[in-house]
């Protein structure tokens, strides 16, 4: 199964990224005296942030919803023709991610992830992979994705661990933003690996961007959210830009055209004459 059909059934996010065009002022009364010896970009003019409680209520509570189906737009650059995608990604709260992927109006892909691991077929090649997580982050040269940080990453929210005694909070013109100050140890039965980790927040706390760069690799995973607004109570992103570096790269560009917050039969089986992939 092609790499890049196994990425878009797990990973269809959000949308397409346009790196936000202007940052949003904040910090209009900030001493401009103190900046210009800075000799920084006021953005980057780094100040503490005093109410931190307010903050983490914000990245890290959760939203409120049974279910969400998000139609999308998919673009995906690995060096070869891959056509623009339509997808539909089907989300039930703390269950399943449903997704099935277009081109030209006929079915090419579909996939289905549980708590139990992730499954995806590829119409065009008649094959199929049943997995556990494993897969997904070999995809994206990490070891941490699991069913719920997959639906964190869907929902643009923050989807790597955060706490005030091993990262920096600061606050600029453009946001907030978190940086690690030790390396975060992530440990599976795989393998441990040790990330520098980066987080950019708008004004109202949306996520812009997570960067994480393993330290003993060239392994660079980015995520960047951009044109949220409120849809049912829910603030979401229309688009993103997921971004693999490594021995292998690639990026997912994703540009979310409709969210829908009724339920939808999810119907998934695997003909008999497919081949399965076996995952190394």
């Amino acid at each position: 199964m092609k790499n890049w059909i196994p990425i878009l059934l797990l990973l269809l996010t959000l949308s397409s990224c346009k790196t936000r065009n202007a940052a949003k002022n904040n910090g209009s009364n900030q001493d401009s005296t103190v900046i210009a010896e800075d000799n920084r970009n006021p953005k980057d003019a780094n100040e503490p942030v005093r109410d931190k409680l307010t903050f983490y209520e914000h990245v890290l509570l959760p939203p409120k919803f049974d279910q969400i189906k998000i139609n999308s737009k998919v673009n995906v650059e690995t060096g070869n023709f891959i056509p623009t995608l339509d997808a539909v990604i089907y989300i039930e709260n703390d269950k399943k991610v449903w997704m099935n992927l277009q081109a030209f109006l006929f079915t090419v892909a579909r996939g289905i992830a549980t708590p139990e691991g992730i499954k995806g077929q590829d119409k065009t090649s008649k094959t199929y992979i049943d997995s556990d997580f494993d897969y997904l982050n070999n995809l994206l040269n990490v070891n941490f994705i699991d069913y719920k940080s997959l639906e964190k990453i869907l929902m643009g929210r923050t989807f790597v661990k955060i706490s005030d005694s091993q990262f920096t909070l600061t606050k600029n013109m453009q946001g907030f933003k978190m940086v690690s100050n030790t390396n975060q140890k992530i440990v599976t039965d795989q393998k441990t690996r040790e990330y520098k980790i980066e987080l950019q927040y708008d004004t109202n706390y949306d996520l812009l961007s997570v960067n994480l760069k393993d330290v003993l690799s060239p392994d660079e995973l980015e995520i960047s959210y951009s044109n949220w607004d409120e849809y049912n109570g829910i603030r979401l992103p229309k688009n993103v830009k997921i971004i693999i570096k490594g021995s292998k790269s690639s990026q997912i560009l994703l540009e979310n055209t409709k969210f829908d917050f009724s339920r939808m039969e999810t119907a998934y089986s695997v003909p008999s004459s497919y081949k399965k992939i076996e995952i190394k």
